[in-house]
């Protein structure tokens, strides 16, 4: 996989206690389009701290093209910011 790190627009929905769980997102390319992917299925959830930082960070699964892909997203607590982390 390789790292990206490009910030993107999610819709999820969150738990009670804050715990968020991404439904979609839309991505844009190099030539100013944008494309909506929705999130197939959540494979794995875990939580990092970088650089007093903590994130939280989805392995999940999405027919991309017609190709069924595995990539991650970041999603930063302190600034809400959700980032395609790995592709």
């Amino acid at each position: 996989m390789k790292v990206l790190m490009k910030p993107i627009e999610m819709i999820a929905w969150f738990t009670k206690d804050g715990i968020p769980s991404p439904i979609k997102y839309k991505l844009s390319t190099e030539d100013e389009t944008n494309i909506i992917i929705k999130i197939d299925r959540i494979i794995t959830k875990t939580e990092e701290q970088l650089a007093g930082n903590r994130m939280f960070i989805f392995r999940c699964q999405s027919i991309i093209d017609g190709i069924e892909k595995i990539y991650e997203i970041k999603y930063e607590i302190n600034t809400c910011k959700w980032f395609l982390y790995k592709m």
